[in-house]
C-alpha cells in the first residue's frame, strides 16, 4: 500500500483551522476554493468536483472534535482506487499556531503520484484557505 504524507505549518489557531475542517459538506468553499469546485453531500458522502473534473465520492469516517481530525475513504468516482483513506488533523503547535497533518493511504500503488500531485497542488490552497479563515481579532 503506498501512502502519501503531508504536512505544513497553518498561521491560525487548531480550532479555527477545526472549524473549516469539520464542514464536511463546503470544501469547495471553506477548505480549497478553486482546487475544488464544488461538493455535494447525500448523508454521510460527499461527492467532490475538482477543478481538473476528477470526481471522487467521499465517505465520513471519522469526525473526533477531541483531536481535531477527520477522516474519509473514497467510495467511488473516477479514480477507481481499489482502497483510499485519508485524514487531516489539525495539530497545535507551542505558539498558537497549527500544524496541519493529511495523510493518504491508497492502492493499488501506482495511484500514489496522482494522489501525490493533489496532495502538492492543493496543500497551498488549503493552507491559504485555512489562513483568511481567521477571526478578525488572530489576524496578524
Amino acid at each position: 500500500m503506498a501512502s502519501v504524507h503531508k504536512e505544513f505549518l497553518v498561521d491560525a489557531t487548531p480550532e479555527q483551522v477545526w472549524d473549516v475542517l469539520c464542514d464536511f459538506g463546503a470544501v469547495h468553499e471553506r477548505l480549497a476554493p478553486g482546487f475544488v469546485t464544488d461538493t455535494r453531500l447525500d448523508a454521510d458522502t460527499r461527492i467532490v468536483t475538482f477543478a481538473n473534473g476528477t470526481v471522487v465520492a467521499e465517505r465520513l469516517v471519522d469526525l473526533d472534535p477531541a483531536t481535531k481530525r477527520i477522516a474519509y475513504t473514497a467510495v467511488g468516482g473516477s479514480l477507481h482506487p481499489s482502497h483510499h483513506n485519508a485524514s487531516m488533523q489539525a495539530v497545535p503547535t507551542p505558539d498558537g499556531k497549527t500544524r496541519f497533518v493529511w495523510h493518504t493511504d491508497v492502492l493499488p500503488d501506482a495511484l500514489a503520484a496522482p494522489i501525490s500531485e493533489f496532495v502538492e497542488h492543493g496543500a497551498p490552497v488549503v493552507r491559504a484557505a485555512l489562513e483568511a479563515a481567521r477571526s478578525p481579532q488572530t489576524a496578524h
